[in-house]
Formats: structure tokens, C-alpha cells, sequence
């Protein structure tokens, strides 16, 4: 039987507030554990063993949630199947609602990051479940005898398939917030094509002047590529439904019920509203890393493309002097502690820098899947650490380039206006009308001498001032074909 109230150890870190403790024991031997703690004696050690990052599983709400719903979707299924008794499993149930809901998440105390494939992150939920359970059961935390972390929590169950369906479902919903955030990033710029339709500007091909476009098809491309990475984010997701619950240690699902894994999966639906499937091996769904792999790709595609966005923005903005000045971007902050009135493109810049974040956890989600061994990755920690990263911080980016940024993005237009009219480029657009060479000699001409395409061409007198109106109209230079593009969607 655990004892209680005993007198504060030499170990600051065992300390309570109320200098109380328990003694729990494990393999090793016994450890006084703070007696407020909902955590137990498996946290305890995990929390000395692994002082890694300074982040908590509890950083990680959905990671916190998803653990909550495999505990409750298996007490429902050992209840069903016999193997749990009723009154154990409807404490175990309310306690992981009340995680669900957002309560206890502080008592996940264990590094994201730790050895032993998510052992302990799988620990620290099993003992604050059963230390809940037992305090709505009328117990005191520990008196273990009465429902156990292991016997009754963990029942016909492992880390080794708990931990990854737990992933998997957080990684479910944190993308859906990915999603979403998508979702308004794009609407931003499609509303700014839209705005921007009529502007003409020069386009550029390796920063040379090409030819004529308009600002409103540059900004919709920029939404045309996120309704791409959209549709390539929900197939990953697709992919991460597929979960190995009731596989136990390697797959096999041994010292578990034989309608476990289809009854717990069933009761795990039901829970989180998720459709989520047994996978056909299980022995190869307990090693398989390759969904995570799927996913953090995509993840990496988003990034860069975004990246690669946000440089056009500073890009355009540039100046707003001595640069490109097409496109003003919102003040939001003083830029320069030295240089007065100097505003920097700081939102794009804070983007860029969660896409090399986010292709840098690609690289370790790739070294830890491709690290595993035989019949499990023990690597899934720094996997779920790096996703789970790279979707957050990827959703905020999204979200503070949609709504600090593009919604206020203004076009410089007689700016433009003039730097098509004097550009070579425009002599490409005429090459049907004045023919290659005459197109050629003028655009030289122009290069050398400073004087636009179209006084030269009127000038020389190859074409009238109607006709150069014409053919210079913005729809005629930018949609030759008379075609507009379809507005680009989510869906």
C-alpha cells in the first residue's frame, strides 16, 4: 500500500507545495512522489531522465486530446468485451472527458523528446487517468490497488500502439487547423487578384523584364498555389487515418482481446469524429513510418512554396526609393533602430523563417523514420515533435501573412503604368504587329537611347496612336486569348 504525508525528501525537485508526498514504487524501487501530482512514479523518472528540449507534452494540446481518446476508446472496448469492470470503466471514461475538455493538461510533464518510442509520454497518461479515476471513484491518488495505470488504464494495450495512433490523431487535427488557415490565406490573395485585375505591370523571367502581365494574375497565382497544397494536405491527412491500435508490442496483439483492435477502433470513431481505420498488417503498421514521411513532404511543399511567396512580396516591395516599390506592404512596426522612417517586410520575413524551420524538421523526420529497426521506430517522439512543429507554427504563419499583411497590400499604379511603358519588354507584344526585326531594332533602340517603345514606334511611324491603344489595352497584353482564369479553390 503507498504511504502518505511524509515529510519532504532532500530532492527539491520531489518537493509539493504542501511538502506531502506518496510513495510509489516501479521496477527500479520506490520514489516519494508529490502528492498533489495526478502524474506518477513512470512521469517522475521520465521527467529526471530526459531535461532535452524544455517542452513539456502538454505544449501539444491535440497530442494531450488524442491521448485522453485512446484511453476512453479502450476502457469502452475492454468494458464491451468483458475485461474491464463497469464502474473502473466509466471512471477511466469521465476522467479522459475531462482531459478532452482541456483539463490536467499541466500534469503532462514528460520532455516531448525521450527514449524508450513514447514510453513515457503512454506512462504519464495512464497515471493521470487512473489518479483522476480514483479521485471520482472517491480514492486517493495512488492507491493504486483500487484501479491501476497499467491493469486497468493501459489494458490490452502498448506504447507501441497507443503512441503512434495518438500521434496520428493530433497530427489529424492540428492539419485540419492547417487547413483552415490555408483556406483564409488564400482567400486574401484571391480577393487582392481580383482587386489588382486591371493593373498592368511588366513580368520577369530571371529578373529580366519579359513581358506584360497584370498584378492581379501574379497574385492569383500566389492563390491558385496554396489551392494546390490545400488539396496535397488533405490527401497526406487521408493517409495518417490508417492507425495500428490493437497491434500491442510488435503488431501481433498479443495479451489482447481478439475483437480488441476492431472494437476499440470503432469506440475511437465515435470519440473523435475522425474516420479512422485498422490497418490490414499490423505487424507492418507498428514499423511503418512512411505516412509520417507523407505527410512531413507535403509539410516541406507548403513551406517552400510560401517561402518562395514571400520573397516575391519583399521583392516588389522593395525600396520604396530605390527599389522595385511595385506594391506597398503595410506598416506594422518601426524597422530600424538607427535608420529613421525605414518600415521592413517583417511578416514575409517571419514566414520565410518558418519554412527553413519547417524543411529542417523535414530532414529529422526523415533520419528518424528512416532510423528504425526490425519491428518498431523507436524514433516517433522527435517525429511527432517535428510535425507537430511544423503544422503549428505553419497555420500562424499562414494566418499572420493573411491578416498583417496581404489584406493590406496596395499597388503602386502609375508606378507600374510607366515602367510598362518604358520597358523592351513591350516590343515582344508587338512582334505580330511590326514583326520580329522592327520589334528588335526598336527595343534596341530604346535600350540604348532611354526613350520608351511606344514613342519610338509612333515615332517611326509603324503604327498609329489607336492602334498602339489597342493593342497596349491591359485584357489585350495580358489575356491575348481573351481567357480569364478560373478563380482557384480549396476544394
Amino acid at each position: 500500500m503507498p504511504t502518505y504525508d511524509r515529510l519532504p525528501s532532500d530532492d527539491p525537485r520531489d518537493e509539493a507545495p504542501g511538502g506531502t508526498f506518496r510513495r510509489e514504487h516501479d521496477l527500479l524501487g520506490e520514489r516519494d512522489v508529490p502528492a498533489d501530482a495526478y502524474y506518477g512514479i513512470h512521469t517522475l523518472r521520465a521527467v529526471e531522465n530526459f531535461p532535452i528540449t524544455g517542452t513539456a507534452v502538454s505544449a501539444y494540446p491535440d497530442l494531450v486530446t488524442a491521448l485522453a481518446s485512446v484511453k476512453q476508446a479502450a476502457a469502452l472496448a475492454n468494458r464491451e468485451l468483458g475485461l474491464l469492470d463497469g464502474v473502473k470503466a466509466a471512471a477511466i471514461v469521465a476522467a479522459c472527458e475531462e482531459i478532452r475538455a482541456g483539463k490536467l493538461h499541466r500534469e503532462f510533464v514528460v520532455d516531448v523528446i525521450q527514449g524508450g518510442a513514447g514510453t513515457s509520454t503512454n506512462m504519464n497518461a495512464n497515471e493521470v487517468v487512473a489518479n483522476r479515476a480514483l479521485e471520482l471513484l472517491g480514492h486517493r491518488r495512488g492507491e493504486y490497488t483500487r484501479l491501476h495505470p497499467l491493469e486497468d488504464v493501459n489494458a490490452g494495450q502498448s506504447t507501441n500502439d497507443v503512441y503512434p495512433t495518438a500521434v496520428k490523431i493530433a497530427l489529424d487535427l492540428a492539419a485540419q487547423r492547417l487547413l483552415d488557415a490555408m483556406e483564409v490565406l488564400r482567400a486574401a490573395f484571391d480577393a487582392k487578384a481580383e482587386e489588382f485585375a486591371d493593373v498592368l505591370k511588366m513580368g520577369r523571367t530571371q529578373l529580366q523584364d519579359a513581358v506584360p502581365m497584370t498584378l492581379g494574375q501574379e497574385f492569383a497565382t500566389y492563390a491558385v498555389m496554396l489551392g494546390e497544397d490545400h488539396k496535397r494536405l488533405t490527401e497526406a491527412r487521408e493517409l495518417i487515418r490508417e492507425i495500428n491500435l490493437g497491434g500491442t508490442a510488435i503488431g501481433t496483439g498479443l495479451n489482447a482481446h481478439p475483437r480488441y483492435a476492431e472494437t476499440a477502433v470503432r469506440n475511437l470513431r465515435a470519440v473523435t469524429g475522425l474516420p479512422l481505420t485498422v490497418a490490414e498488417d499490423l505487424v507492418e503498421a507498428t514499423q511503418d513510418a512512411g505516412a509520417f514521411v507523407q505527410l512531413s513532404g507535403v509539410l516541406k511543399r507548403i513551406a517552400v512554396k510560401l517561402s518562395k511567396t514571400c520573397n516575391d512580396l519583399r521583392l516588389l516591395s522593395c525600396g520604396p526609393r530605390a527599389g522595385f516599390a511595385e506594391i506597398n506592404l503595410p506598416p506594422v512596426q518601426a524597422g530600424s533602430s538607427i535608420m529613421p522612417g525605414k518600415v521592413n517586410p517583417v511578416v514575409p520575413e517571419v514566414v520565410n523563417q518558418i519554412a527553413f524551420e519547417v524543411v529542417g524538421n523535414d530532414m529529422a523526420v526523415t533520419m528518424a523514420a528512416e532510423a528504425g529497426q526490425l519491428q518498431l521506430n523507436a524514433f516517433e517522439p522527435v517525429i511527432a515533435h517535428s510535425l507537430l512543429k511544423s503544422l503549428t507554427h505553419l497555420r500562424a504563419g499562414c494566418l499572420t501573412l493573411a491578416e498583417r499583411c496581404v489584406t493590406g497590400i496596395t499597388a503602386n499604379r502609375e508606378h507600374l503604368a510607366d515602367l510598362v511603358s518604358r520597358s523592351i519588354g513591350l516590343a515582344t507584344a508587338l512582334n505580330p504587329h511590326i514583326g520580329y526585326e522592327q520589334a528588335t531594332a526598336v527595343a534596341q533602340e530604346a535600350l540604348s537611347t532611354g526613350r520608351s517603345v511606344h514613342e519610338l514606334v509612333l515615332d517611326k511611324g509603324l503604327l498609329t496612336e489607336e492602334q498602339l491603344g489597342l493593342i497596349l489595352l491591359p485584357d489585350n497584353l495580358a489575356r491575348p486569348h481573351g481567357r480569364r482564369p478560373a478563380r482557384p479553390t480549396a476544394t
